[in-house]
């Protein structure tokens, strides 16, 4: 027994005496470093915060086999790569600092109410899917974005706020022609429509066919740089399409939507929405 305390002594000893000022340090930078990774997590930074860890890790790599030429290049190019990562992002920088200002700094630790909803089910999927082919029968163009693990808080500025549940008669009203609301797209987050009027990232890639016009394109073009899932409208043909991951497919009828929507039902435990198994589609 007395060997037990004298060895947990002896670790106990080890460690540094903190004093009350350390830990209100420690404190402070964890905040910090929290509200920065949730911050990378909202905005698109966030996916490159994930490719700088993997050059980070290429670096130590580098380090270990002692690669010395590729380590001088990467120590020439640091610098300038530091800068430039401040002017493509100094629009999600700005809004930062801005938030910073405008909003109280306890409030950035509470949960928002649309986080505390529940997520994405099987009675959302269906009101989705009703909504689409109903407007498909009168020609009414939709879009419907659904998050995924990939935040769409940027979306969501460029739209109005809506925080309503979700239900066809909603997204029908929303999207009904010569309303305030009808152009641009609807985000679906769990089971909630957050925003409307919302601008999507286009599509440059030059193979899609012509016979898509801008509603696919902004489509594919949210698909390309997120995990979300869309449900398309066309107001030409009526047809009813889905993009995921950068690929464009056709849904044939009410139960094809059903079954892709539920595919997604029940695996959003991870983050506010739901997260997607990331899988090729063939375009048609």
């Amino acid at each position: 027994m007395d060997k037990a305390i004298e060895y947990m002594n002896s670790c106990v000893s080890l460690f540094p005496r903190l004093s009350v000022g350390d830990i209100i340090e420690i404190a402070i930078i964890a905040v910090m470093l929290y509200l920065i990774l949730v911050w990378f997590k909202n905005t698109r930074a966030w996916n490159l915060l994930k490719g700088l860890a993997i050059i980070f890790v290429f670096i130590i790599f580098c380090a270990v086999l002692q690669l010395d030429t590729i380590l001088w290049i990467f120590g020439k190019v640091a610098a300038a790569a530091a800068l430039a990562i401040i002017v493509i992002f100094q629009p999600e920088l700005r809004k930062a600092l801005e938030q910073l200002g405008s909003q109280s700094f306890l409030s950035r630790l509470v949960v928002s109410p649309d986080q505390t909803q529940s997520g994405f089910s099987a009675k959302t999927a269906n009101e989705i899917v009703k909504a689409a082919f109903e407007l498909g029968k009168v020609r009414t163009g939709a879009l419907i974005v659904i998050e995924g693990a990939d935040s769409l808080n940027e979306i969501e500025r460029t739209g109005i706020k809506i925080n309503g549940l979700v239900s066809s008669q909603l997204l029908i009203n929303i999207f009904e022609k010569n309303t305030p609301l009808h152009d641009g797209a609807v985000v679906v987050r769990g089971s909630l429509i957050t925003a409307a009027t919302c601008y999507l990232p286009l599509s440059d890639n030059m193979k899609i066919s012509k016979v898509y016009g801008t509603r696919h394109r902004a489509a594919l073009g949210v698909s390309e740089v997120t995990d979300s899932i869309t449900v398309v409208v066309s107001e030409e043909t009526g047809a009813v399409s889905i993009a995921e991951n950068g690929a464009l497919t056709i849904i044939p009828d009410q139960d094809r939507l059903r079954e892709e929507l539920n595919k997604f039902v029940g695996s959003d435990e991870k983050k506010r929405g739901f997260s997607f198994t990331r899988k090729t589609k063939k375009k048609e």
